[in-house]
């Protein structure tokens, strides 16, 4: 099936604008993960979570006076979804569910007529939460070198680097836009979980995919017009590809959109950075990916 006619557009040709927008878009990403930094969720700070269903209309001066009788000031108190849900966290550490009950019996005592359904409870170590960050770095780096060898033994090394210098821009985009807005847009809970990790390896594996079909269409193109240049047959390959393209991306992208507004609140920040991901995998694979094999290609055969 074909969304589109034989197109005949010159993607290449805008490689270099594209090169500056992804670095002024990463560049402002970075500064604001040097400044800002990012919202670790309670699986990497450690800490203790609830999520509680309230009978009534949550009154969150009540519950913060609350818990601040009891010693947790300090805890966040949000909404989870709806007015009478709502979401409890504190870094306080203890044994067992020694916190996750003091505060508990703190909205029983003072709102005695506030009845709730407790939802979900978690309690994370801190050197449990520290493992996690790390082995999660270690997951998405392991990936890319996997991807890289997989990529250099199927085409070439020049083809490899190009695949996963296109992956590490898709996960550093996505992580400033997550560090950006996270706190601007109150509907979206951006904090690093392990179902943001989970997001990015996902991302990593879609972003591939397309670029490894693209791979293949310009390793096929170059044996049946061995008349054509380099770019001519990159650009044909990338119009061959362009239906495949829109079809899958946006049928991947259209679930993640219904997921995003529509879905709960847990897992809306998965779907955020599946969207940003999406969008960025399937432009990377053009004017990162081929593009970073283009001119390094012609920059070695430059004569001197």
């Amino acid at each position: 099936m074909r969304l589109f006619k034989k197109t005949n557009i010159n993607f290449m040709a805008l490689r270099g604008k594209m090169y500056f927008l992804s670095s002024a878009i990463i560049v402002v990403g970075l500064i604001s993960l040097f400044i800002k930094g990012v919202n670790y969720g309670i699986d990497f700070r450690g800490g203790t979570e609830l999520v509680l269903s309230l009978s009534e209309r949550a009154d969150y001066g009540q519950l913060r006076g609350a818990l601040g009788k009891a010693g947790f000031s300090d805890s966040e108190i949000k909404s989870f979804g709806n007015d009478q849900t709502i979401l409890i966290r504190t870094t306080q550490q203890a044994e067992g569910m020694i916190v996750a009950n003091k505060i508990k019996d703190a909205i029983q005592t003072s709102l005695p007529n506030q009845s709730f359904q407790v939802l979900r409870e978690d309690k994370i170590g801190p050197k449990i939460g520290k493992e996690l960050r790390r082995d999660a770095m270690y997951a998405v780096v392991a990936s890319l070198f996997v991807i890289l060898v997989y990529v250099a033994i199927r085409y070439k090394f020049l083809y490899g680097m190009g695949a996963v210098l296109s992956l590490y821009h898709d996960v550093l985009l996505t992580l400033g836009i997550i560090s950006l807005l996270d706190g601007v847009v109150p509907f979206l809970n951006l904090e690093i979980t392990q179902e943001i990790v989970a997001a990015f390896l996902t991302i990593v594996g879609l972003s591939v995919n397309d670029t490894v079909v693209v791979f293949d269409r310009i390793r096929e193109n170059s044996k049946i017009y061995r008349s054509l240049s380099l770019t001519d047959v990159m650009n044909k390959s990338l119009n061959d590809t362009l239906s495949r393209t829109f079809i899958t991306n946006g049928t991947i992208l259209s679930v993640l959109l219904v997921l995003l507004f529509a879905g709960g609140e847990v897992t809306r920040g998965f779907a955020f950075a599946m969207v940003i991901g999406t969008i960025t995998g399937t432009y990377s694979s053009i004017y990162i990916a081929s593009a970073v094999v283009l001119d390094t290609t012609l920059r070695i055969k430059k004569p001197e």
